[in-house]
């Protein structure tokens, strides 16, 4: 029996250092993800240098204990993929260079892969989805709503004009005094908090369209922070835990809300009813729970990858790798890393992309 092409994966676009084996069959042999938090956590953060020299160091351990926890050799490996970007320079730099040694070494195809475009293919290592479908995209970088009708067919419907949200649960635990990284404490801060007791703004949710912005949402809680501990000298626990409740419960009405707009859209331009949501904030059980039901209201078919394949993971990369490879699309040892790289290259940019053009 042929035993079905294996694709090995390398992620290290932020501040973790992954590697995944993946078959064609979609089955993920394995998948190790080095996690660089405590590198960071003093300086509230990811410190770019320190990323890089992580990602340097640890790259071939990585690779070495996918392998073996896979239970193949590189020589059964069909090609390498590896995210060339959007991301840190430095470890994007990184893994492309790891990439490029391991499949000149090797003999095999090199394949660079957008990371975005991982996140928006997971859906197809887990479950299986046809194209096309609606992909929210939600992560520490980047939020759009994307049409997804192809490996390399995206279309953008809107997207965050300043902050992501992830970004933006980040800097709330720093304003908060909680550790890094942001999203997983402030949604532990939360189950403890009243989500009613502030009444956060709710930027862009009455404007047509499917843009969002969550910076003044970020600006909101400081100043209610600030006047908690000028009016009691400190904040409490319960303080807190409800500033955290209330901005979570903002954050999830705004995705909720240009969610069903974007629906709306998709279902006009595809003719389709599935959504699917990845990126490192889908793991946020409360945000899930609202996507679901707004889904359910308008009748399409919900989606969303296991928790730890909503985090940056090389498994998405292998995938993402695949969809190309066997589409018979491969790169030489000019690939290059990328610290921006939007999927649709024929949209306006976002505001705030920069003087370099649009990071997404």
């Amino acid at each position: 029996m042929t035993r079905a092409p294996l694709i090995l994966g390398l992620e290290s676009s932020c501040d973790d250092t992954a590697a995944a084996v993946v078959s064609a069959e979609r089955e993920v042999l394995s998948s190790r993800v080095f996690s660089q938090a405590d590198l960071h956590a003093d300086f509230g953060g990811v410190v770019p240098e320190i990323a890089a020299r992580a990602h340097a160091e640890r790259l071939d351990i990585v690779v070495e204990q996918a392998l073996a926890e896979a239970g193949v050799t590189l020589a059964e490996i069909e090609a390498v993929a590896v995210t060339a970007g959007p991301g840190l320079i430095g470890g994007v730099l990184s893994g492309v260079m790891f990439a490029k040694g391991l499949a000149a070494g090797a003999g095999k195809p090199l394949i660079g892969v957008n990371h975005l475009a991982g996140h928006a293919l997971t859906p197809r290592l887990t479950d299986g989805l046809e194209f096309p479908y609606l992909m929210l995209l939600v992560s520490g970088g980047h939020c759009q709503f994307l049409a997804v009708a192809g490996p390399e067919e995206f279309t953008r419907l809107g997207g965050t004009i300043d902050d992501a949200p992830g970004e933006a649960f980040d800097k709330t635990a720093k304003l908060l005094g909680l550790p890094q990284p942001g999203g997983p404490a402030v949604e532990q801060e939360a189950t403890q908090g009243d989500p009613t007791r502030f009444d956060f703004p709710r930027p862009l949710i009455d404007r047509p369209g499917c843009d969002m912005s969550f910076s003044g949402l970020k600006t909101a809680l400081r100043r209610a922070r600030d006047q908690i501990i000028t009016e009691k000298g400190g904040l409490t626990l319960q303080d807190r835990a409800d500033l955290c409740a209330s901005f979570q419960a903002a954050v999830a009405d705004v995705l909720t809300g240009k969610t069903r707009r974007a629906m709306t859209a998709f279902t006009e331009s595809h003719g389709a009813t599935t959504i699917a949501v990845a990126g490192g904030v889908a793991a946020n059980r409360t945000l899930r729970a609202g996507l679901e039901a707004a889904a359910t209201e308008a009748g399409f078919a919900f989606t969303a990858p296991p928790l730890a394949l909503c985090t940056d993971n090389g498994a998405m990369i292998a995938w993402a790798g695949w969809e190309r490879y066997r589409l018979g699309q491969t790169d030489d040892m000019t690939l290059a890393a990328r610290p921006r790289w939007p999927l649709d290259t024929t949209a306006a940019p976002m505001l705030g992309s920069g003087r370099k053009g649009a990071k997404a």
